[in-house]
């Protein structure tokens, strides 16, 4: 097993917080025919525990494919990525699944929620697929369901609730199987101002709870409320800058 070296100086930035991941020199081409077109160029960075990132670029600059690699959904070229302690650049499909669903919890734009089923079934689904008992995952998915404040609303469909509701739904699902990390893809790029300012006082209190959080934003709002801000450009680290958050 591969371990996670940590400077002193990376220590101190989150008073000796656990390192979770770390990207080494990863690399992204993708063929097309004759062509190939390399879209990360070689990233490396670190991330800890109780991070609250926002990852910034312009359109076309990698944003996307690198969420892609942290969350297990695809895999880097070359270079290699741990998530814990676990190198997982060279995992078979199977293998990245197993630890995409145990360490790992998604938020996104569109919500994803299956729409058969109601909110408590939905909260449940990652739960299911880890092997908990029916008995277990009703009691974590209804805990949940009550920490976004949709106790009352647990057998509606997703069509029945607003945009809000559905995202609440989507970030108790993430958090079902208390992940290592949770990644988010323009999280609140699909509701309203009140909405989306609701959503963000979530995140607030997950990373006050000590959740990594690592988003792909362009909303102002949610930049602002970040600890840490990495700008991609062109498949590169352009900036990576953090506040204390004592200093907020």
């Amino acid at each position: 097993m591969s371990t996670l070296a940590v400077s002193e100086t990376d220590a101190a930035v989150l008073d000796g917080a656990p390192l979770v991941a770390r990207v080494e020199d990863i690399r992204k081409t993708y063929h097309m025919g004759a062509l190939s077109v390399e879209v990360l160029h070689g990233i490396s960075l670190d991330f800890y525990q109780g991070d609250y990132i926002s990852i910034m670029g312009p359109s076309g600059c990698g944003k996307s494919t690198f969420m892609n690699i942290l969350g297990c959904l695809d895999q880097p070229s070359s270079g290699k990525y741990f998530l814990g302690h676990e190198d997982t650049s060279k995992m078979e499909d199977d293998e990245l699944s197993s630890i995409r669903g145990a360490r790992l919890g998604f938020i996104f734009q569109s919500y994803n929620l299956i729409q058969q089923l109601n909110v408590l079934e939905n909260i449940e689904m990652p739960l299911f697929y880890q092997g908990y008992s029916e008995a277990e995952s009703h009691d974590i998915a209804m805990g949940l369901a009550e920490r976004v404040g949709l106790a009352d609303r647990v057998d509606h469909k997703p069509f029945e609730l607003s945009g809000g509701q559905q995202q609440r739904v989507a970030i108790a699902r993430a958090l079902a199987v208390d992940p290592l990390i949770i990644l988010a893809d323009e999280p609140t790029g699909n509701l309203d101002s009140k909405s989306g300012a609701e959503i963000l006082d979530l995140f607030d209190e997950l990373h006050k709870q000590g959740k990594t959080l690592i988003m792909v934003t362009h909303s102002e709002e949610l930049e602002e409320r970040s600890y840490r801000w990495i700008r991609l450009r062109d498949g590169l680290v352009e900036s990576d800058e953090r506040r204390n958050p004592r200093q907020a």
